[in-house]
């Protein structure tokens, strides 16, 4: 095959956006490629083009990912496409191959430095050293905070001020993480030991500080790719500018739309100003989606839609290249036993239908939330693999707890509630019910004993469980023994996280609650816009099947729970949360999202409490309050009438809402969400009259008391 004939090869069947990513010249290239949009293809299609039609040698390629995976399947695709000795590998690979080449030279003969697999055991020691008790949680978020300082190009010293200006959650006061900064350091060198952001460090220092290093490494290497380019850090961005060294052959591709690893260190901002600092560069957008059905990249594009911020310049409004498929379900539960129960089984009915339960995931926010689902799905008999963490009760400190917790039955009071009684038992392993510690390590292993409480509660409240504590030792020893069961192939639980750069047949979204998602701990508008690109890029993972959900509560008869405001909202009129008993059409028309704007400042209304109110929370009440007080009236006169509660009539929302917008016409009453065509036919002629002036004795006159 001919030189002309393969490089036609490598474009046929690419869309006109990515052919012009393949065939923009030399120089800097900006991919901006929305989820599914083929970015992988069109990188390595670029490569191959430009290696087949001569413009470059594939050796001379340096192509930087983030995950081991991702650069293994652009080596395929190149193998495949006819390129060979182009270099696919991670910063961290890269640069650990370049150190220990040039260690001889830069080392002057000495033995290149151990690499530490993990930071941990060196931060618990340099705590230590400073007067800290580290345990295994306080340890990794200390690791967690060295690594963010040292990839954000932070010193020891310079830690304090560069925490405060980024508004960092520390695990310890500013100053005393500082001091474990600064000790874990001197231990490093006293040991001969470097971590992975040292060798990044290294190769910089060697191309910046050794010509000869510096010109060797850029001969190698003349024209670069890096993928993901929103997950830049400034230490990776440094090592990059190192290997330019002013030249300007780079091709990125990234999507800002997907920046979710903020707290890490990673920074769109290299993508967002790609343009403004590369003058001249070619700007690609891809956004042709072939993963998902036009109904999942319309639900996708509706919550980006909603961005704000930095990243909100770049955002991508997706076009679905699929045949169309099942609208999105939005699901609505009492409690999050119900909801797990529910996703299980429709997972059993899923796999029972012919999908593959490798093709199934269930996503959430938090890994403690995968105790509920886990059980679900162990006891609808449908295995499962939890990706990137571990099984609830295969945790440290869940399995310290179920210790603790057999060991309290000799002591506990046979009085003490059991909720109490757990609780007691677990301050002997360091947890409190307050508000959880700060940092990531710290919060989650706060948030699974605090799951192990909500157990406790759920398990008191069901009227044939053997009562205290030695019958929830005895549950909890059963669903740990369900939950051990070896799967060699399984739906996937998984993190929002972790769930990034994977994508299924099938994907449930979990837990979309206020406080849960968006989490109570994202306190900024930066911290909340990276909750919502969490949910989008939750969405983008579905191919066909995608069903979103919440519990009004945490446990049954618990406190009840707004929904995200990052979902588009439904009339919940007439029962939204059962999963069953209306047909087809019936809730195909509840599934549908309903946009809503305030009437106010006409901003999108995504709460229901909101939509009801038709107004933002923070735009001032009209309420006509002698209005509501014969509107409140008139219900408890309706209510006991009829003998059921007062919010069976209308809610209290409800009956806000009306004193607000005050309705003169049926058109205007029934435009206010939560009031159906029923209740306009049981009370709308009296509701008119009351907004009208009517008094409660006018509408609703008492009944003589008989003789």
């Amino acid at each position: 095959m001919g030189v002309h004939s393969a490089a036609e090869r490598v474009l046929a069947g690419l869309d006109p956006e990515q052919r012009s990513a393949v065939t923009a010249p030399a120089g800097p290239v900006c991919i901006l490629a929305g989820a599914g949009t083929g970015k992988t293809r069109a990188v390595t299609s670029r490569i191959a083009y430009r290696a087949l039609t001569g413009d470059i040698a594939g050796r001379h390629v340096l192509a930087v990912t983030f995950t081991a995976r991702a650069a293994a399947e652009m080596r395929s695709r190149l193998t495949v496409l006819g390129v060979q000795g182009v270099q696919a590998r991670t910063f961290h690979a890269a640069a650990l191959r370049q150190v220990r080449y040039f260690a001889p030279r830069l080392l002057a003969g000495r033995a290149m430095p151990e690499l530490l697999d993990s930071k941990v055991r060196v931060v618990t020691l340099a705590a230590a050293k400073v007067g800290l008790r580290a345990d295994r949680a306080a340890a990794r978020d200390l690791a967690a905070e060295i690594e963010w300082a040292k990839s954000s190009l932070v010193e020891p010293g310079e830690y304090v001020v560069a925490a405060a200006k980024a508004l960092r959650e520390t695990p310890y006061e500013p100053a005393r993480v500082a001091d474990v900064f600064d000790a874990y350091e001197r231990l490093k060198r006293g040991n001969g030991v470097i971590d992975f952001e040292d060798m990044l460090r290294a190769a910089v220092w060697g191309i910046e500080e050794h010509p000869d290093v510096a010109e060797q490494v850029r001969n190698q290497y003349r024209h670069f790719v890096v993928d993901e380019y929103q997950d830049v850090n400034p230490l990776q961005q440094r090592l990059l500018e190192a290997w330019l060294g002013g030249r300007d052959d780079l091709t990125v591709v990234g999507d800002a739309s997907q920046t979710i690893y903020s707290f890490t260190g990673a920074t769109s901002s290299y993508l967002v100003d790609f343009p403004r600092l590369h003058r001249g560069a070619t700007v690609v957008r891809l956004v042709r989606d072939y993963r998902s059905t036009p109904q999942v990249v319309g639900l996708a594009n509706a919550v980006i839609s909603q961005a704000r911020g930095a990243e909100a310049r770049l955002r991508l409004e997706l076009h679905g290249q699929r045949r169309p498929g099942p609208e999105p379900e939005l699901r609505i539960f009492t409690d999050e036993p119900a909801e797990a129960n529910a996703v299980a089984a429709r997972c059993r009915a899923l796999v029972a239908g012919g999908t593959p339960a490798r093709e199934i995931a269930v996503l959430f926010r938090t890994n403690a939330q995968s105790e509920a689902y886990e059980k679900a799905l162990s006891e609808a008999g449908v295995p499962y693999v939890l990706q990137g963490a571990e099984r609830f009760f295969e945790r440290p400190e869940v399995r310290q707890a179920m210790i603790a917790l057999r060991a309290a039955t000799r002591s506990a009071d046979a009085g003490t509630p059991l909720p109490a009684a757990v609780v007691e038992a677990l301050t002997a392993v360091g947890w409190a019910p307050d508000a959880p510690p700060p940092g990531g390590a710290a919060r989650e292993r706060w948030e699974a004993l605090a799951a192990l409480v909500q157990l406790a509660e759920e398990y008191a409240a069901q009227p044939e469980a053997e009562p205290g504590l030695t019958g929830f030792n005895e549950e909890l020893a059963r669903r740990a023994a369900q939950q051990h069961v070896p799967t060699v192939e399984g739906v996937t639980l998984a993190s929002l996280h972790s769930a990034k750069g994977l994508e299924w047949d099938a994907v449930f979204l979990v837990g979309l609650a206020e406080g849960t998602l968006p989490t109570t701990y994202a306190k900024t508008m930066e911290q909340v816009e990276e909750e919502r690109r969490l949910l989008y890029v939750g969405i983008t993972r579905a191919r066909e099947w995608l069903w979103l959900s919440y519990a009004t509560a945490r446990s049954p008869g618990g406190r009840a729970r707004r929904p995200s405001r990052f979902l588009p909202q439904l009339d919940r009129s007439g029962g939204g949360e059962r999963a069953g008993g209306a047909g087809p059409a019936r809730r195909a028309e509840r599934r549908r999202p309903q946009v809503v704007s305030c009437r106010i400042c006409g901003a999108t209304l995504l709460a229901g409490a909101d939509r009801k109110l038709g107004r933002c929370p923070t735009c001032p009440s009209d309420i006509d309050e002698e209005l509501y007080e014969r509107l409140r009236e008139w219900r408890q006169r309706v209510a006991g009438a009829q003998k059921v509660p007062a919010y069976v009539v209308f809610t209290d929302a409800t009956l806000t809402a009306l004193a607000e917008r005050k309705p003169g016409r049926t058109e205007e009453l029934v435009a206010i969400a939560g009031i159906g065509p029923r209740k306009v036919g049981l009370y709308g002629d009296t509701v008119l009259a009351l907004v009208a002036g009517a008094t409660v004795d006018d509408v609703c006159p008492q009944k003589t008391s008989e003789k």
